[in-house]
């Protein structure tokens, strides 16, 4: 079945799918795309690289081309700036507005490592709600469900494991391994803190093989995964021995013991040609980055990954050759730098291929940003009532199962390596109501301080190009939220929601006479109510939860 035929079952309102079934993949190939460049392309492109393009930002990628979109989405911006204290008046060393980054953390005081989490989780949210047109904060999100760490509990940790995938984002690899390898909140996750040369712990180096660089492969015998051994598992954690993370002021440290680290040769297996790690001291852990990525194998599975979250599911023979294979090869012949890799996918004909439109259902961020963020709904220019909002969004997203530094797994949210599902298991009969409530509380609104949080129907439909025909109007609504045209018969029951039962010029009446008279409340809230009838309408349909 289908993703859109899925959607429409589990909501029962097949009345407004009237659409052909996902046409088969067309092309796959990671040459350049040359066909026609429109606010179609222009909008699957910012849809699946950004949180919620706005009407504006999809027509100006297609006034400036594709090129110009995708050097503005990997563009080396400037850091944001740091989380900032915003409600805690008993922080000891930090006033209200300026950041704990840094700190002390003195547990002593109640709450105090409490808050800054609740700040770091605003803050995280106000960048998914203010990124605009860059690549940075979807790929944040990517890499943060790639190099996973959870339950981390200093604030201090989080906020450096973030600074770490959001500095490396676009970046070297291979920096980006090593640096994550030795970070405060991957030696307390997944135990490096307890890997000494007495007592060696292989859970690091498990899933620096299995997840985050070369990958397990098929079972070839007992103990061999065909791009590692058990034996291998085994040695690189004896390589990986002597490392601890601390907390000195609030910075956090990584600190490295030579007493603590195991300066025994390490055999690799015929996985690895044999080689063996001789003592490497401090700068061993490097030596275990390099090795692994002299596997061709380690930038195919990183491609793949890649190709999962930005481009869809199947990896068939054909993607597997002809777009897998030439982006790890332009990654290990650029020295594992992920930014030529990542231009060509985004530049190439196959992540324009119509079967590539509309083929994931949107993950709970996805979603929720493309609404706030798209339908422009305005937020407070006071920043402290700006992060109670952004805490807001943070736990409404949390009922539906994809809170950050929390994944229920070292393998990361299941969406992304758990087929044949992959991104179907987002659908299903608890997170699709939950899905609509948030909708409908976007919809009415809701009050944080003196800030009302809402969908502005007037504003939104102000910037489209002719809100006065009400077909060119509702088309214009799906194509800003859905992945693909809706159908005539979608169009006209769209229709008899804004204008039940009455001809096209009523509308263009109504709303005429409400911009020649925008001050008048009665003609006002009677083009807002249809407009919010129609707008809730469409967020319910079954596209709006396709990407």
């Amino acid at each position: 079945m289908n993703r859109r035929s899925l959607l429409t079952r589990a909501f029962r309102k097949s009345k407004t799918q009237s659409l052909p079934k996902t046409q088969d993949l067309l092309v796959t190939t990671l040459e350049p795309y040359t066909g026609e460049w429109t606010m179609d392309t222009a909008a699957h492109l910012l849809r699946r690289t950004t949180f919620g393009p706005t009407y504006q930002n999809i027509k100006d990628a297609e006034s400036n081309g594709l090129d110009l979109t995708v050097a503005a989405l990997l563009a080396d911006n400037p850091l944001p700036p740091l989380p900032i204290n915003f409600n805690n008046q008993n922080d000891p060393t930090t006033p209200i507005g300026e950041t704990w980054v840094g700190k002390p953390n003195d547990p002593s005081i109640q709450n105090l490592n409490q808050s800054r989490n609740v700040s770091l989780n605003g803050w995280q949210m106000g960048l998914f709600n203010e990124g605009g047109v860059s690549i940075r904060e979807k790929l944040v999100l990517f890499w943060h469900n790639h190099f996973v760490t959870a339950g981390v509990v200093l604030a201090a940790y989080n906020f450096q494991y973030l600074d770490i995938l959001r500095r490396n984002a676009t970046g070297n690899f291979k920096t980006f391994a090593e640096e994550i390898t030795i970070s405060s909140s991957m030696l307390f996750y997944l135990n490096g803190n307890e890997n000494t040369r007495e007592a060696p712990n292989e859970n690091y180096s498990r899933e620096l093989l299995e997840l985050f660089t070369i990958g397990k492969g098929d079972a070839a015998g007992p103990g061999d995964y065909t791009n590692y051994t058990e034996d291998d598992v085994v040695a690189l954690a004896k390589s990986l021995t002597g490392w601890r993370a601390r907390n000195v002021d609030g910075i956090p440290e990584s600190v490295f013991i030579p007493n603590r680290h195991d300066i025994s040769d390490k055999q690799l297996s015929h996985r690895f040609d044999n080689v063996i790690i001789q003592d490497g001291g401090e700068n061993e852990y490097k030596d275990v980055i390099d090795i692994i990525l002299q596997q061709d194998e380690t930038a195919r599975h990183i491609c793949r990954r890649l190709y999962v979250w930005f481009v869809g599911s199947n990896i068939d023979t054909n993607v597997e050759s002809d777009v897998i294979e030439p982006m790890a090869a332009l990654m290990r012949d650029n020295n594992y730098e992920l930014k030529p890799a990542i231009e060509a996918l985004l530049k190439s004909e196959h992540f324009y291929d119509a079967s590539i439109k509309g083929c994931m259902v949107n993950h709970p961020i996805d979603f929720f940003f493309k609404i706030f963020n798209s339908l422009e709904i305005s937020n407070s220019d006071e920043i402290l009532i700006r992060y109670r909002v952004w805490v807001g969004i943070y736990r409404q997203l949390q009922s539906l199962d994809m809170v950050m530094l929390a994944h229920p797994s070292v393998a990361g949210w299941k969406a992304f390596y758990q087929g044949p599902q992959y991104y179907d298991v987002w659908a299903n009969s608890v997170s699709l109501p939950l899905r609509e409530n948030i909708t409908n509380t976007l919809l009415e609104g809701f009050v944080v301080g003196q800030q009302r949080v809402r969908i502005d129907t007037l504003n939104v439909v102000s910037k489209l190009s002719d809100p006065l025909n009400p077909n060119e109007l509702i088309i214009e609504l799906a194509n800003l939220l859905f992945p693909f045209p809706i159908s005539t018969n979608q169009t006209e029951y769209l229709k008899e929601i804004l204008i039940p039962g009455l001809p096209d010029f009523e509308w263009t009446v109504e709303y005429g006479e409400y911009l020649g008279d925008p001050d008048n409340d009665d003609k006002r809230l009677s083009v807002e109510n249809k407009l919010i009838a129609l707008l809730g309408a469409i967020l319910k349909m079954p596209e709006n939860y396709l990407i």
